[in-house]
């Protein structure tokens, strides 16, 4: 039996424009809101994730954060 699709958990988030955007297209493209897109991704986050990319990206973002945030 499948699990209940419950949200629970609401917590503020903020976002770059750009990252929202593209969550808000995911969102449309799957027929889901924004809610329900994040607890897929987060959910299926490991096989989603191409872990030796998600490294890279994550040092370029950290990198530029601190510029980004002006």
């Amino acid at each position: 039996m499948p699990k209940r699709f419950r949200l629970t958990r609401r917590f503020p988030v903020a976002m770059t424009e750009d990252g929202y955007r593209k969550l808000k297209r995911f969102a449309q493209e799957a027929g889901l809101d924004e809610g329900e897109a994040l607890s897929f991704l987060f959910e299926n986050f490991d096989a989603i994730m191409d872990q030796e990319m998600l490294g890279q990206r994550l040092r370029r973002f950290n990198s530029e954060l601190e510029d980004r945030k002006r």
